[in-house]
């Protein structure tokens, strides 16, 4: 009848919808990857050039200037697989059972050299009573590692960042464990917030391309491969204060077990 018809094209402008934004999307991120492919490859093209007319004499700095952009163009390349897997649903995870202790150590050895150049503290903290998670080491140290260095170059000299763990206290049988990186760096204004975690988002322009700006991709992938893990992502941040990034994992058993 009227009714079953009525559904049907309810149904087919939600699916026409989705359709037209994953196009739209699609559009986006070619404009994206082509926009930040372009100057990479301007600077590859220009030193190559100047090298062929006797403009430029082929130094050992000279031929590092241009190796490093290529390098820069194959981590954009490798990124951008990693990020469309993970949003496809289709990346493999090695699933462990994991002490939590162990990741944020082994996530906080692997930055150390980083924070001791950056004058910054990192302090953990780590209940001892913690039940392990289920999750791939590899993907989460990723995850982990990626939002540790975000944090050491947005906090001063002497500044601090603490890697947390801790069960929800408003989740009676807990699911999950909250895992914070949180710095008193120079935090994230309130209007860029909602927007941290989009494909190739920089925030402060000034810093799009500088570097160690690395592909812009960094907490797209995180956002990716936490969900991909069954989990959440969220950030918290006060301009002047610091910035806090959560993320809820789903812990290997329930804790009452």
């Amino acid at each position: 009848g009227s009714g079953d018809f009525r559904h049907f094209a309810r149904s087919f402008n939600r699916m026409a919808g989705a359709l037209q934004t994953a196009d739209r999307q699609r559009r986006e991120l070619l404009a994206d990857v082509a926009h930040e492919l372009r100057t990479p490859l301007t600077v590859i093209q220009g030193n190559l050039e100047g090298l062929r007319d006797g403009v430029y004499e082929a130094s050992p700095e000279h031929l590092d200037l241009v190796l490093d952009e290529t390098r820069k163009v194959g981590r954009l390349v490798d990124d951008l697989r990693l990020l469309t897997l993970a949003e496809a649903g289709q990346l493999p995870l090695d699933l462990q059972i994991l002490d939590v202790r162990q990741l944020l150590t082994d996530v906080r050895d692997s930055c150390a050299w980083r924070a001791g150049d950056a004058g910054v503290a990192v302090v953990l903290g780590v209940p001892d009573a913690l039940p392990p998670l289920a999750g791939d080491p590899q993907r989460l140290g990723q995850v982990l590692g990626n939002l540790l260095a975000n944090a050491l170059r947005h906090t001063p000299a002497g500044g601090q960042v603490t890697l947390t763990a801790a069960l929800d206290p408003d989740d009676p049988v807990p699911s999950h464990v909250l895992l914070r990186v949180a710095d008193n760096g120079e935090g994230i204004p309130a209007e860029d917030l909602p927007r941290i975690f989009d494909r190739f988002w920089r925030g402060d322009p000034a810093r799009s391309h500088g570097a160690g700006a690395g592909s812009g991709l960094g907490l797209a992938i995180a956002k990716g491969l936490v969900e991909a893990h069954g989990g959440g992502i969220w950030a918290e941040s006060r301009v002047g204060e610091g910035t806090t990034i959560s993320l809820a994992l789903p812990l290997s058993l329930p804790a009452s077990q």
